[in-house]
Formats: C-alpha cells, structure tokens, sequence
C-alpha cells in the first residue's frame, strides 16, 4: 500500500511560525506534526510515501529525505493550490496502479490502530463526533452503517461525524476518475475542488464506503489545538520515564516534558506538557503547556500557552528589591 500526504497548504492560521516553516514541519512533543504522521504510516508496515508538496515544499522534501531516508518518497508540486481535490489529481499518476492507497493530511494528528483500516475490505473515512459539525466535511450513514452521503461545511448538518484527513480507498482509479470528474467538469465549492466532491461521486456510482471511529483527532492548524494534541502526546508513557535531573541542574521538572539533545537549561521550572528542542538555552524560567523550537534562548520568562519558534530569543525581566512593611507592589499594570 502506498500512502498519499498532501502538504502543500500555506498554514496562514499558525503566522507568524509558517512564514518560514511548512505547517507540517512545527513542532509537537518531540517530533514534528509531519514526523508524527510518518512514523505511525511506518509502524504500520508502510514504506511507499507520496507528498504533495506547495509552499516551502523544498524544506518539505529535505526533512523527509534526511530524516527518513529509508522511505520510498515520491514528491509532487501542487501548483496552483486549488483544494485537496485538486492536490490528488496532480498526484494522480503516482497511485494509479495501486490496489489500494492510504491518504492522511499532513496537518492532522489521528490516534487510530491503522492496521485494521488498511486490511478493511471496503473503502474507509476516518470520523469523529465533533461539536459544531458545520465546520468541517461531515459524513452522514444509512442504517446499514455505509456512508450515504459527505458533504464539505454544511451550513446544516445532519451529522455530527466530521472527517478526519483519513481515507483507505480501495480501487484508487475509482477516484482518479472521480477526480477527473469534478476538475472537467470545474465543480467547485467554495471556490475549491474538494476531495468530499470527489467521494460523494464514487458513492453515487455505488462505492461503498464505512466510517471508522478514531480515538483522538487533532487538526494542528491552530494555535489552540496544536497544544492540546502536544498535551496528549507527552501524556504517554514514554515522556513520564524519562529523567532530565542530570541535564537540568537546579532546575523542577513536573512530568510530562520533552527536552531535546545539547539544551542547556538550568533555575527552572518545566512542565507540565512542555516540549522543547534541540540546542535550546532555557535559564530562570517557569513554563507549562508550551512548544518552545530548537536553537532558541529564553531568559526569565513565566510563560503558559505559548508557542515559541526556532532561533528565537527572548529576555524577560529580573528584580532585586528591598520591600518594608505595608508596602504593595503591582506590576501587573
């Protein structure tokens, strides 16, 4: 099976960061969002990679091809960027002949056992109960539990099963030719030819897809959500074992954290759900909930939610003060 992951989008939710970083290259726990989504396709057996590729997609391929040169990556230039429709027709050719392919957005984190997807016999949309359902491509079932019908942001919904960024197609020349239909024919909503268009056409010439349940969706598009799915991947084991007390002298370390290689960081306070980076400097700081990048130097800061880039440097303030009786300080103003 090969694996489709577009990552040509421009990220213009996560400015200032992705001015000069692929949205898909922030980092997350002690990964990239990108970097997530592979090593799970590759725990899953999966070795044959398609990345569709637009803005800062040079910096895109570099990071694959260094960091996991073992893939067998294909990358294809999505240019003009005109939806994620239109990203899997420019890629058509490259998954033409597969029996079957899996496709995952390269801005989502989906927590799923991918294994029994892959050997599902049907087609496969990953699905989530979502609260405002209006805001994303939703699925809506028939009693035989196929989906009938998808839809990109209704203003209506009927379902509260929103789409993930997950999809096994099985026969993907189905959807090629699905495709093909929506870019002839220039069928587009809300000015962009969608991938939902495209399935919803394979479902009306008889497709059976099933919906599958994912235990954790996190769209990293937003500031909000990348720090809650960072939140949940260091809530896993592996983050709580680890002990930092060598490399962080003087320093209180509240569980889970992640801490690159060669940080220097000392009088501290780190954690919880604190990601940091390699080559860091962090001295009298207090952080929590909080992604601070790599070759970063931070001096006296009390930060909590906060995302801090790659080579970035920042220097609070430090008090010496001799305070008498009765005396009230504010510098809250």
């Amino acid at each position: 099976m090969k694996a489709i992951i577009p990552v040509a989008g421009v990220g213009s939710k996560l400015r200032p960061h992705t001015h000069t970083q692929p949205k898909s290259l922030v980092p997350i726990a002690d990964n990239t969002i990108l970097g997530h989504i592979i090593e799970k396709l590759l725990d899953a057996g999966i070795q044959d990679f398609v990345f569709i590729i637009g803005y800062l997609g040079e910096k895109v391929e570099r990071y694959v091809r260094q960091k996991y040169p073992q893939v067998n990556a294909e990358f294809v230039v999505q240019e003009p960027r005109e939806g994620l429709g239109h990203a899997l027709w420019v890629a058509r050719h490259t998954f033409a002949e597969e029996a079957s392919v899996l496709i995952m957005l390269g801005d989502a984190i989906v927590d799923v056992d991918l294994q029994p997807i892959i050997e599902a016999p049907y087609s496969v949309l990953g699905v989530k109960k979502v609260a405002k359902p209006s805001l994303f491509g939703v699925t809506e079932m028939g009693s035989d539990e196929f989906v009938t019908k998808v839809i990109e942001k209704p203003k209506i919904p009927k379902s509260n099963f929103a789409l993930v960024g997950l999809y096994k197609i099985v026969q993907p020349q189905k959807l090629i030719a699905s495709l093909d239909h929506i870019i002839t024919e220039d069928l587009r909503t809300q000015g962009e030819y969608h991938l939902t268009d495209a399935l919803m056409h394979m479902i009306k010439n008889g497709e059976k897809m099933v919906p599958w349940s994912v235990d954790h969706w996190f769209d990293c598009g937003r500031k909000e959500t990348l720090l809650e799915a960072n939140a949940t991947l260091l809530a896993r084991p592996k983050f709580r074992d680890r002990d930092y007390s060598q490399m962080c002298p003087g320093c209180i370390i509240i569980p889970p954290v992640s801490i690159g290689q060669d940080c220097n960081i000392t009088n501290s306070i780190i954690g919880p759900n604190v990601a940091i980076g390699d080559n860091t400097t962090i001295t009298n700081c207090i952080l929590s909930n909080s992604i601070i990048g790599s070759y970063s130097d931070m001096e006296y800061a009390v930060m909590n939610d906060s995302i801090i880039g790659s080579d970035a440097s920042f220097k609070g303030f430090s008090h010496s003060l001799n305070i008498g009786d009765s005396t009230e300080i504010n510098f809250g103003q």
